[in-house]
């Protein structure tokens, strides 16, 4: 990703979420951006990502960078040191097969999930990146969409399926005597029941162990919030919007060109440790 009728339970899912902002601790950084002001707390869970962030915002890095790919319904997108202005030493390869400054992961699901309001560190693909780590200096901040637990249900059944395909390869390495034994023997049914019985074994156990991917409060927050969670264990998920979503709906609804770059110059002027 280079470089995701409610009129009694509102309130109460209102209070949750304003409760959450508040807890104590985790650092305070203020964007200001030519939309208005955005301010974010960053989790301690996640601490090579919110030490990176501040030792980001302390050298600059985000003075003058834009908003350089947004998606109505999604997210918006930004941090790249290459698009500040006046730049001539750039940071990011021009080749996206080559992975560029990353930082380990620090996916901490399902304590912090893709809801509206999170923020979040872009990445390249796993084709090039299978670790996961997050870019050194992009992140995101997520707008998402209304989720319906229909939806999610699918979502659950994609990952779970994922999930499930791992570890039954897994298995048929660890049973790989017999299974070669049966291919040396030529017994192609009974080869084919043993693994679709190793298979059926996977996702018990997998259902057993895991269980379904979202949890009942996450299906809740999707439910009544909205969010991205498809992306959900694979991205860093390492703070959150405490005050200015109404400038992130903005720059959301910003018209872009075919690459999702906004028509209009939309930058953060200057980031600050509140």
């Amino acid at each position: 990703m280079r470089i995701i009728t409610i009129s009694v339970m509102l309130p109460l899912i209102l209070l949750c979420t304003t409760a959450r902002s508040q807890e104590a601790g985790g650092v305070r950084v203020l964007l200001q951006t030519t939309y208005g002001d955005i301010h974010i707390r960053l989790f301690d869970d996640t601490p090579g990502h919110r030490d990176n962030f501040v030792r980001n915002v302390k050298d600059g890095m985000y003075d003058g960078v834009s908003f350089h790919r947004v998606i109505r319904d999604f997210m918006i997108q930004t941090g790249n040191p290459d698009t500040r202005p006046n730049v001539t030493e750039k940071v990011e390869p021009e080749d996206t097969t080559q992975l560029g400054p990353s930082i380990p992961a620090e996916i901490r699901y399902p304590e912090h999930y893709h809801v509206r309001g999170m923020v979040a560190a872009a990445r390249e693909g796993d084709e090039v990146n299978p670790q996961k780590r997050s870019s050194q200096y992009q992140f995101y901040i997520v707008t998402g969409r209304h989720i319906t637990e229909q939806k999610l249900d699918a979502i659950d059944k994609d990952k779970m399926a994922v999930r499930v395909e791992q570890r039954y390869r897994q298995m048929m390495v660890d049973n790989k005597p017999h299974i070669d034994q049966l291919r040396q023997e030529r017994k192609m049914a009974a080869l084919q029941t043993y693994l679709d019985r190793l298979y059926e074994q996977a996702e018990e156990k997998e259902l057993e162990e895991n269980g379904l991917f979202f949890p009942e409060n996450v299906v809740r927050a999707y439910r009544y919030n909205g969010g991205a969670p498809w992306l959900d264990g694979d991205y860093t998920v390492f703070g959150e919007v405490t005050d200015g979503m109404k400038v992130v709906s903005k720059i959301e609804k910003a018209k872009t060109d075919k690459e999702d770059a906004p028509l209009e110059e939309i930058r953060i002027l200057k980031a600050v440790i509140e």
